[in-house]
């Protein structure tokens, strides 16, 4: 299957993407800037959540792996980043299996290896959820 990306807009304002594997980073850094996101990276939770401490107001979504490196886990940040700032949306990513409870409130949660089409049907659904997407 394939998605139907007819309909898609271009996805305004910033994505902050967090991932501690440099070539799953790249791919979903190229992934959302195709979509027209200006797209901040971090390999940590850590340094994201300093970077959006100074600079939330820029911030649309952002998608976290679970099991990165720091103090702070992914499941930890998406649910720091909900409390604080809840107009930004929130996918989360793992490749273990994560307790469904665990995962904070109106949050996509991907499991890994997921798909392009599942990552862009996620960001349309949060950032454009009156123009859905179709499976062709």
């Amino acid at each position: 299957m394939k998605v139907n990306w007819e309909g898609l807009l271009p996805v305004q304002g910033e994505i902050v993407v967090v991932e501690d594997d440099p070539t799953l980073r790249l791919l979903m850094v190229e992934i959302v800037s195709e979509l027209g996101a200006t797209v901040r990276h971090f390999d940590s939770a850590d340094d994201a959540i300093t970077y959006l401490l100074q600079a939330h107001e820029k911030c649309r979504m952002v998608i976290a792996d679970h099991g990165v490196p720091g103090q702070i886990q992914g499941t930890e940040f998406v649910g720091m980043v909900k409390g604080r700032w809840p107009s930004i949306e929130t996918i989360l990513t793992s490749g273990y299996a994560l307790d469904p409870t665990t995962i904070p409130s109106a949050t996509i949660y991907l499991h890994k290896p997921w798909s392009l089409d599942e990552l862009v049907l996620s960001v349309a659904a949060l950032l454009q959820p009156g123009r859905p997407l179709t499976w062709i």
